[in-house]
């Protein structure tokens, strides 16, 4: 009789989610955008990716050997690599290898490794990265090669141009939405951005509530700033507050930056405040700052606050002793 009654932990019944899991659901999600930004920028951003997950996963397995002599490997579990691919996405085609290096050991060994590995980091590892290097190389970072200039089997040769932010009126809405635009390999296609974005709630990775809130707020809030203004009529300033959502790192940031596991809030009241206040912060940054980007500080900003979010949105105790 004591053969046939098992005892363990729980849990008893695993749901069949994991890190492994969620994290090769978002490399998937990423494949579309990620061939076309091939397509787009050819040989160039191929070196990029490439040399940013390589990078990534090169520091992470070298910090975890010899710094922290710790010779369990975290790579398994696909975070180095769903890192380096972010990274990859927030960079030019154009960007010599030595940046994207630096990058890439910023991001792991600051952004990362020093916190204590996935699951304890403040900020977004790839954000912090791409900020970094905002920073220490401005003029490479916002030269971008224009779209089918670049010889696609020559790497760094390519006529740049400026973003389309730096000239959102001129833009063409139908450029932004579909990718016909120059910028960093994640900004070139809203559309496949937003297939993306379909893929993660598909599969459970990721709920609507942060990336539709961003949008939401972003748009609300470009059009109150512009009606401020008071220099455009009313449909001008809805289709400039549309190409806000489609240009540079919008969507971006918010299908797969803002929505990262362990740098945003638990609960589903937090994450619509956490969402509403990055859209908000987006805005800011684009009309009033010195920025024409502003997604990567807005994120890394809101980052920071959330445990004081999810510490004010805590869900209800039961059977907690109420006082008389």
């Amino acid at each position: 009789m004591s053969n046939k009654l098992k005892v363990s932990l729980s849990p008893h019944v695993h749901s069949g989610d994991s890190i492994r899991r969620n994290m090769d659901w978002v490399v998937v999600a990423l494949l579309p955008a990620m061939l076309w930004s091939f397509y787009v920028f050819g040989l160039g951003a191929v070196i990029v990716t490439l040399t940013s997950v390589a990078s990534c996963m090169l520091f992470e397995w070298a910090i975890n050997k010899y710094i922290l002599k710790n010779n369990k490997t975290t790579l398994s579990d696909g975070s180095a690599i769903v890192t380096g691919l972010l990274l990859a996405f927030n960079l030019p085609s154009n960007l010599p290898l030595y940046i994207i290096i630096m990058g890439a050991l910023f991001a792991i060994g600051v952004g990362k490794m020093s916190f204590g590995g996935l699951g304890n980091n403040i900020f977004n590892p790839a954000l912090l990265g791409r900020v970094f290097l905002l920073i220490s190389f401005p003029v490479k970072m916002t030269t971008w090669p224009e779209p089918h200039q670049q010889n696609p089997f020559v790497y760094a040769d390519a006529t740049t141009g400026a973003t389309p932010l730096a000239d959102l009126q001129g833009a063409n809405l139908g450029d932004l939405f579909f990718g016909n635009i120059g910028g960093s390999l994640g900004e070139v296609s809203a559309l496949l951005l937003l297939v993306g974005f379909v893929i993660l709630l598909i599969a459970k990775v990721i709920s609507w509530h942060i990336p539709v809130s961003i949008l939401c707020s972003a748009f609300v809030f470009g059009v109150v700033f512009y009606i401020i203004q008071g220099k455009m009529p009313f449909a001008d300033i809805c289709l400039l507050s549309l190409k806000h959502l489609l240009a540079g790192g919008m969507m971006l940031g918010a299908v797969f930056m803002a929505t990262d596991y362990v740098t945003s809030p638990m609960t589903h009241k937090g994450m619509l405040i956490y969402g509403a206040c990055i859209g908000f912060l987006v805005v800011c940054i684009r009309l009033f700052g010195s920025y024409p980007e502003g997604m990567s500080f807005a994120i890394l900003i809101m980052n920071g606050f959330t445990p004081l979010i999810n510490n004010a949105c805590k869900p209800k105790r039961f059977a907690k002793e109420v006082k008389k």
